[in-house]
């Protein structure tokens, strides 16, 4: 058995680094305390220092690519700090952001969930990716106009802050973060990768929001060396994602709901996944794919709380779904769909506690799939074992079961169970059962 877990980096630093600070010194909302009533004083003055940690820990039970069984942890540090600018400089509704990640550790998915000839299209350890390294991923400037309906926001930014923005607290890609950049990240480039972008929203109302953004297309972005690069060499294009944002609070408890409409245009040009440059199956001519004048796809997303637990609105079931679909000529995933429940409180002795359920399914372009079948064809190999099979990809599903143990108020481990049917879209492949665990904690 692999035990590649990465221990002293992760939990054990987490272990170290807390044990200094007294019960008493210690507020539960920072793990690393008040540092003597500094810190709390600093966030009255408008400055929040900001130290938080993500860590998951997964093993394959059973099933997938490879049947040892191993277990591999993968982390991200954050660290910056939110200025309240209105507060230091009399700025009025002015705001300033900078946070540093830095990513580290292995993945389950690359080589025993799936095959490596086929990567899964999910991720059992979303925090893994983008590269293992240190990155600028925020470095903005936010500015409210006319009391608030203009909200303003440029500089060094990720896609997901704004636009189809999800909450991040289930272990699989599937349901973490922007679904848009989990199947199209050849375009779109959310956290902890940056760019230089601005965001305008207009607040027409508490509901209803509309904004609009425009972001550097620049894949040197992508690139493990250029973390903190601010020059926009390689720049090939830009992206404009547009949205509308319904906030309801619904019946007489008022419960809140989240609703999202929105498209995005890519002007890079990006390859055709079937065609040739002359039109012809690229797969039996061998020759090097059309280029595409441009990417392009939509969402729609919401998450709605639907009950209260005993009266109070902090608990209760919420669920959430979304659906993204992706221009069929040039994206390797044509679709993807997911909805879930999240319960918060189930349980009166632990009202902090919550318990999650999500489906998700990825869809890859039946163009992709019908090139692949074309190239094991003309090439006489139809050996799934042999390596220069290329392994024919359909539809990938993924489960996850998720309890999440609310310790303190900076700290939550929640263990997971996580099911992956057809792994990478491949049939031969044997789904698999994945049991993890995520750390997260804010210092």
């Amino acid at each position: 058995m692999n035990t590649n877990w990465k221990l002293p980096l992760g939990l054990g630093l987490l272990s170290c680094i807390t044990l200094p600070v007294s019960a008493a010194e210690a507020p539960q909302h920072w793990g690393l305390g008040d540092w003597g009533g500094t810190r709390s004083k600093l966030l009255d003055q408008g400055v929040d220092v900001i130290v938080d940690y993500v860590g998951e820990g997964a093993s394959n039970v059973r099933g997938g690519y490879d049947h040892d069984r191993s277990a591999r942890y993968t982390a991200q540090w954050v660290l910056g700090t939110h200025l309240d600018l209105q507060k230091l400089l009399g700025w009025h509704d002015a705001e300033f952001q900078m946070l540093v990640t830095e990513r580290n550790g292995n993945n389950l998915s690359n080589d025993r969930v799936s095959d490596p000839r086929a990567p899964q299209l999910s991720s059992v350890q979303e925090v893994w990716g983008r590269g293992q390294t240190w990155r600028l991923t925020q470095l903005w400037y936010r500015q409210k106009f006319f009391d608030g309906r203009f909200d303003l926001k440029l500089g060094r930014l990720g896609v997901n802050e704004d636009f189809n923005s999800f909450p991040c607290d289930f272990q699989s890609l599937s349901f973490c973060s922007a679904p848009i950049g989990n199947v199209a990240g050849d375009v779109w480039y959310s956290g902890p990768v940056s760019q230089w972008g601005v965001r305008a929203r207009y607040n027409i109302n508490e509901q209803w929001q509309v904004q609009i953004g425009a972001y550097e297309q620049n894949p040197s972005n992508l690139e493990t060396n250029n973390g903190f690069k601010l020059s926009g060499s390689g720049t090939q294009g830009t992206l404009v994602p547009v949205e509308v944002i319904w906030r309801p609070n619904l019946g007489s408890a008022a419960l809140p709901g989240e609703y999202r409409l929105g498209y995005y245009h890519s002007s890079a040009n990006a390859n055709d996944v079937y065609d040739d440059v002359n039109g012809a199956p690229m797969a039996l001519t061998g020759l090097a794919p059309k280029s595409r004048s441009g990417k392009h796809g939509g969402w729609l997303m919401g998450i709605q709380q639907l009950t209260t637990r005993n009266g109070d609105a902090s608990r209760g079931l919420s669920v959430f779904a979304s659906l993204t679909q992706q221009d069929k000529a040039t994206s390797g995933i044509e679709s993807f769909q997911n909805l879930g429940l999240v319960y918060k409180g189930p349980f009166d002795a632990r009202p902090k506690d919550d318990l999650g359920l999500g489906i998700a399914r990825l869809k890859v372009n039946d163009a992709v799939t019908k090139r692949q079948k074309q190239f094991n064809d003309s090439s006489g190999i139809d050996d799934y074992d042999n390596p220069l099979y290329v392994p024919v990809q359909h539809s990938e599903y993924n489960i996850e079961l998720n309890y999440g143990v609310h310790v303190t108020d900076w700290l939550t481990l929640r263990p997971n169970l996580q099911y992956v049917r057809h792994p990478g879209g491949v049939y031969e492949v044997d789904n698999a059962i994945v049991a993890g665990v995520k750390v997260q904690a804010s210092f």
